[in-house]
């Protein structure tokens, strides 16, 4: 069998030469790779299946995949999705299927970032997956949920890949440092520890980005002795502005500003300032999260401290006014103030149940008495007759008046909570209530 991996060309950037020959040299993924996982025994009994690999850039999809061919002595056909199209997704089936028929061998057919084909290039694969012409194994940073259609979904198994953790991405780079044949073991590199740690915190978990930066700085690093070190200098050089990873639009993107919205939601302000500065850091634009902030004030705090909203607003004035870093202070003044703040939902969950009511029910017509009577003559068709001006009523309420059409007169939306301004607006509600049961007007007269 042709090796997939001694082929490789020595010109190759560090981070395609130091790609896993084999699954024990493969780092990471051991929830679904340790031994005894699902995955690691079907790749072990040659027993694979057609699957989707998640997860964010750098953690070894496409080297898994690859493993996965050279374990079970697979033809290993890639396409890209960026690149690709239906053409092409007709030539490898066809490849596959004269491998299968000529030379009794099983293809593995991978796509990388599947998630941009479209519905029917994504359908193209259907009956191929279904009749075992390939196996495909498909790669996404996007969730497979959203991006991916069913009938593909239903195919595959997806497995979840996770960021690397720093003690892993050390130990891709100290793989990288000594090896000899693939690596730069053979130019003497020193690697100060304070260097090492910058430069894995600067990788935030991808495995490529920290060999892409370990190339870099071992070109830049001067020579001494025969030896090149890479210091903190030459590493803040090769960083620059380098932001960590922040996918704008991707999952990544959500989940964080997910986190923020329930740190908030939670009265956590430590939790909300944190996800704050992950965004801020990773590039997303303060006006995006200003929004956001506006959303929270009026979903979880509401009128248990309705100051929350003005502050939001601000907030946002602020950042549009002055931009950063006096925009972004704001932002975190209204965030902090929001996740102390008392926290009601009453409005959201009003608004939600009256919209939904809304789209079900009826177009009731509205009531005779609260209809607008600008003329003579929709006066005279009774427009607004018997409508109680409240200013004029006792306490500048109408006891026993109704403002919903009659089929649903008794329904009630707003369910004020038991904090903040809000116990005030509940009380206040309840001596109004109060106010209607003794009334003697109704003016929808039960039969």
């Amino acid at each position: 069998m042709k090796d997939l991996f001694s082929a490789e060309p020595v010109h190759q950037p560090l981070a395609a030469r130091m790609r896993p020959r084999t699954l024990d040299d493969y780092i990471g993924q051991t929830h679904i790779l340790g031994p005894g996982k699902p995955l690691r025994e079907a790749v072990d009994k040659g027993q694979l299946h057609s699957m989707i690999l998640w997860g964010p850039p750098g953690v070894g999809k496409t080297s898994l995949a690859r493993l996965f061919a050279e374990r079970a002595d697979a033809r290993f056909e890639t396409l890209s999705a960026v690149l690709s199209g239906v053409k092409d997704i007709r030539a490898a089936v066809q490849v596959a299927q004269q491998e299968r028929q000529m030379r009794g061998r099983q293809t593995i057919l991978f796509v990388d970032e599947v998630h941009r084909f479209n519905k029917s290039q994504q359908d193209a694969f259907l009956p191929y997956v279904e009749d075992g012409t390939f196996v495909f194994i498909g790669a996404t940073t996007e969730n497979p949920s959203f991006e991916l259609n069913n009938a593909l979904l239903s195919r595959c198994r997806v497995y979840v890949l996770r960021p690397l953790e720093q003690a892993q991405v050390i130990a891709v780079v100290q793989q990288a440092l000594t090896d000899s044949e693939r690596g730069l073991g053979q130019q003497r590199i020193r690697l100060e520890e304070d260097s090492l740690t910058l430069l894995t915190n600067a990788a935030d978990g991808d495995a490529r980005k920290s060999l892409n930066l370990l190339e870099i700085a071992a070109d830049l690093a001067p020579e001494r002795d025969g030896v090149k070190t890479i210091t903190e200098t030459v590493l803040a050089e090769v960083l620059g502005g380098d932001v960590r990873r922040f996918d704008k639009g991707g999952d990544l993107f959500y989940e964080q500003i997910s986190a923020m919205h329930k740190a908030v939601r939670g009265s956590s302000p430590d939790g909300a300032l944190y996800w704050l500065a992950r965004m801020l850091d990773g590039g997303c634009d303060p006006l995006y999260i200003a929004r956001r902030v506006v959303r929270m004030a009026s979903e979880d705090i509401g009128n248990a401290d309705p100051r929350g909203l003005p502050l939001a607003l601000a907030a946002w004035d602020t950042q549009e006014r002055l931009g950063s870093p006096e925009g972004e202070l704001a932002i975190a003044q209204a965030i902090t103030y929001l996740a102390c703040a008392a926290k009601s939902n009453a409005v959201y969950n009003a608004f939600n149940q009256a919209m939904s009511d809304v789209r079900a029910d009826p177009g009731y017509e509205v009531p005779m008495h609260l209809r607008n009577a600008p003329t003579s003559l929709m006066k005279s068709m009774e427009y607004g007759a018997q409508y109680r001006y409240a200013h004029d009523e006792p306490g500048a309420y109408a006891a026993g008046e109704n403002y919903l059409p009659q089929a649903i007169a008794e329904r009630r939306y707003y369910q004020p909570v038991d904090r903040g301004l809000e116990q005030k607006i509940a009380d206040k509600l309840r001596h109004l209530r109060s106010l209607d049961a003794a009334s003697e007007f109704k003016r929808y007269q039960k039969d």
